[in-house]
């Protein structure tokens, strides 16, 4: 098949590059030049400009977006009156669910087609495959069922699960059309809910852990400090990047966040080069306002997208409320 790339970043470069090695016809767009020739460079098609790249495909066209969910709308603007009717727009990046359905009725206005696809793999995607969460109208998704089946990962070598029979169902491929427009980016939407819980649970036992030798160290005895009252219980020099591999063998906690955590502790056991203020990129507040839209408690990933949210010294003027609190009915002075 054929398939348009707009933007050509880390995912959507490897993408196309995925696609090509899989016997697909690809153009890409990207502001930078240098990243249109690097891929031209891969066997791609290169276009300079947004009328280029439609010019490029035949029809019925299919162009996949994959930029920030804040240019998605803008470039959808611009992309509209150069199609014509039947031509599928793609938005592959970490859109709102809610846009995606405004963005489905608009378009169809037109005679255009929309699907809204959340995708991860990362980095590793061009080797490893992504995994895609598929949203929009059923025969639409199913004519371009042969692009959703190279980007994805496939069977590959993993079990199948216990209860599955008969033939492998595109969820086991790594792709699933989960229901109309938003429906992709919904259930995307999640999956980075969850994530943000996972990775907030991994760095809080490991904090524990790099900590659980503080009974070595002597403390301070005045009224603004906890004594640890038995010190004798905390005398531990854990070996972390030790534990994190330990971990990855055979635990119930391994998974491929854990085998990141492990590569970066093998190089670096104190993470030097990492400031920690940990960016949030909009999913994880979506999950939890979608939490309460629902009533449904979400304790895990709220604590964990308000832990991000610290990370970066949005807590800091709370914080200096308590200072000024604390002074203020007991004199306490904060500690230097």
């Amino acid at each position: 098949m054929q398939l348009g790339m707009i933007g050509l970043g880390r995912m959507g470069a490897n993408m196309v590059r995925r696609l090509t090695r899989g016997g697909h016809r690809c153009a890409g767009f990207d502001r930078s030049a240098a990243a249109v020739a690097a891929l031209a460079a891969d066997g791609a098609i290169g276009a300079s400009s947004l009328a280029e790249l439609v010019s490029k495909l035949e029809r019925p066209r299919a162009i996949c977006i994959m930029l920030p969910a804040a240019l998605v709308d803008a470039t959808i603007d611009e992309l509209a009156p150069l199609l014509a009717p039947g031509d599928v727009l793609i938005d592959g990046g970490n859109s709102h669910y809610q846009d995606d359905i405004a963005r489905g009725k608009r378009l169809a206005a037109v005679g255009l087609h929309y699907v809204d696809m959340g995708t991860s793999g990362g980095v590793f995607g061009l080797e490893r495959g992504y995994c895609l969460m598929i949203g929009g109208e059923r025969e639409v998704v199913e004519r371009l069922d042969p692009i959703f089946k190279t980007l994805a990962p496939g069977l590959g070598d993993l079990p199948r699960t216990p209860g599955r029979e008969g033939a492998p169902g595109t969820a086991e491929l790594g792709y699933l059309h989960c229901g109309p427009h938003g429906a992709g980016h919904f259930v995307k939407m999640i999956h980075n809910g969850i994530e943000y819980g996972l990775m907030a649970a991994y760095g809080e036992g490991l904090n524990i852990l790099s900590h659980a030798g503080i009974g070595k160290q002597s403390h301070e005895k005045d009224a603004e400090t906890t004594p640890l009252r038995n010190p004798e219980h905390y005398q531990y020099d854990f070996d972390l990047a030790g534990i994190a591999e330990l971990w990855r063998r055979g635990s119930v906690v391994t998974s491929w966040l854990l085998d990141l955590t492990a590569q970066a502790l093998a190089a670096d056991p104190t993470l030097g080069r990492f400031g920690g203020k940990v960016s949030d990129s909009g999913e994880g507040r979506w999950t939890v306002a979608a939490a309460n839209d629902l009533a449904v408690p979400a304790h895990v990933l709220s604590a964990s997208l308000f832990e991000r949210f610290a990370s970066r010294g949005e807590d800091d003027f709370q914080n200096r409320v308590l200072s000024a609190m604390r002074f203020g009915f007991g004199g306490h002075v904060e500690k230097k």
